[in-house]
């Protein structure tokens, strides 16, 4: 049928406004394959895990850890492949002398200084740990801020001294790998098997204000420190024949991986030369921190860039193994209190980031819950703690936009997936796409006010049936109805997407 000029520019104006746009995946194009997706239980999880009704705490470990969808098909929970377990220094135990004013943030220590251990200690943490591997969470992470506090140089869990080395006292590097090798051997053989290890914190900051206070345990080392408890503990591990691994260096800033001045900067480059990645147990895995480089589109890709481009260098795979909006980045430029779907949606970009742009292998969240609003500012958390008394021994709890912009990944890019190259033609739709043997999966963050009509391309697969959940302002990771392969999917504006291809 012949259209007129005008029944033609009627027609382009319309799908204009729906803003129809095509997704290109090439299967054959192939990036990184995902290790894990997961996130921490720390600080708060030691009085709900004690205190707290069991309701409240089987919802929390729902919400994270399960695969099981609702009656109306979406997904109970975000499914996570990692959670990371924090083994203590013994604030806990100091109390106020700790100098850590905010007592949900000191730690109990499994070890005491007798040299015996009490393993009754840190039930709250373990609770929830216990539970990631109930529900089959793949990966577990053993991770430690502080030396136990007696055998650090100024018997505290942080460092107090600003010259950027590490507090623990330079004859306790025996002892220190002993202690987490001794806390692994324990759990592994209640079933509790910890797959890393991780010995070493954000080596790059010194952990303490001008009054000698700090927030939580840590402590500064240098790139050679690093390397020498590196060595103690695998020559540890192996004494123990441990199967587990250790995971490197876990830098607070991810610039520290690749230059930066000071002690603890060029990690990729110091710990390669210093061969620490021939020891047995260490695998070839950096680990880095996101927070800080959040800020701007260009700068936050650039930097990424440059961590994917170092370690593929020097042969190592990278892993994201912390962040939450720390900084004022999450803002984007906006002045004010950011709603929880900006905040989600922040999330997903960053994540969308250290996957495309930083070839992250693994990305793991920092916090899992702290208190907080559920609908303003959720900058820190995934689950807001609405807490009854001052000792958090009862509260209830909110699932905020957070879970559900990680869980848009985390459900559904399973471990051993592989990256394969995803294209939008459009600045405000970032998007990539995630292969099995079975399965294309597209995670798709529509960045722009405007709804989006997604036609879908997968060079290289031929998917008979689709089906996608949704995470928007009004919807929680909700199902949309299966389709055929070729039909158009409709996602609205300021949401993400999951689209899961057979």
């Amino acid at each position: 049928m012949k259209r007129s000029r005008f029944t033609i520019m009627l027609l382009m104006t319309a799908a204009f406004a729906h803003g129809q746009q095509r997704i290109t995946i090439d299967v054959n194009k192939k990036a990184q394959v995902i290790d894990n997706i997961g996130s921490s239980g720390a600080w708060f999880s030691e009085g709900i895990g004690k205190y707290w009704s069991p309701e409240i705490r089987e919802q929390m470990a729902r919400w994270l850890f399960s695969k099981e969808f609702k009656k109306d098909g979406s997904p109970e929970g975000i499914g996570l492949s990692c959670w990371r377990f924090n083994i203590g220094g013994g604030t806990a135990e100091q109390g106020d002398s700790s100098g850590i004013k905010d007592f949900r943030k000191r730690v109990e220590c499994f070890l005491k200084p007798d040299g015996t251990y009490d393993w009754s200690k840190q039930s709250g943490y373990l609770w929830f740990t216990k539970k990631a591997r109930a529900y089959g969470v793949e990966t577990l992470i053993a991770f430690s801020n502080t030396p136990p506090v007696w055998m650090n140089q100024n018997g505290l869990g942080y460092k107090t001294a600003k010259d950027y080395r590490s507090n623990l006292k330079v004859d306790q590097y025996d002892a220190y790998a002993s202690f987490l090798t001794k806390v692994w051997q324990h759990f592994d053989k209640e079933g509790l098997h910890f797959d890393y290890i991780s010995p070493v914190n954000e080596p790059q900051w010194d952990w303490s204000n001008p009054y000698g206070e700090a927030s939580q345990e840590g402590t500064a080392w240098t790139n050679e420190e690093v390397l020498r408890i590196a060595g103690a503990l695998d020559t540890a591990l192996s004494k123990a024949k441990a199967n587990t691994k250790i995971l490197l260096s876990e830098a607070g800033h991810l610039v520290s991986l690749y230059a930066q001045e000071g002690p603890a900067s060029h990690q990729i480059q110091a710990l390669k030369s210093g061969a620490v990645y021939g020891l047995s147990h260490v695998p070839a895995i950096i680990g880095g921190h996101s927070y800080f480089t959040d800020s701007g589109d260009s700068s936050r890709r650039a930097i990424r860039e440059h961590v994917r481009d170092t370690a593929s260098k020097y042969g190592l795979q990278y892993w994201q193994t912390e962040y939450s909006m720390l900084a004022d980045g999450y803002k984007d430029g906006h002045e004010g209190p950011r709603t929880a779907m900006d905040c989600a949606l922040f999330l997903a970009k960053v994540i969308h980031d250290d996957f495309v742009y930083g070839n992250a292998a693994a990305w793991q969240f920092w916090n899992s819950w702290e208190p907080g609003r559920a609908d303003m500012d959720t900058r820190y958390y995934l689950v807001a703690l609405h807490p009854k008394d001052k000792a958090y021994k009862e509260g209830t709890v909110t699932a905020v936009k957070n879970l559900w912009a990680l869980g848009q990944y985390s459900r559904f890019v399973r471990p051993g997936m592989q990256r394969v190259m995803a294209e939008s033609g459009d600045d405000s739709l970032l998007v990539s796409a995630y292969v099995s043997r079975k399965q294309v999966v597209l995670v798709s963050v529509n960045y722009g006010e405007q709804a989006k009509k997604l036609s879908l391309a997968v060079k290289g697969r031929k998917p008979v049936k689709v089906r996608y959940y949704e995470t928007s302002k009004e919807e929680d990771m909700q199902l949309h109805l299966e389709r055929s392969g070729n039909e158009q999917i409709e996602q609205k504006g300021r949401s993400v997407i999951t689209v899961v291809m057979e």
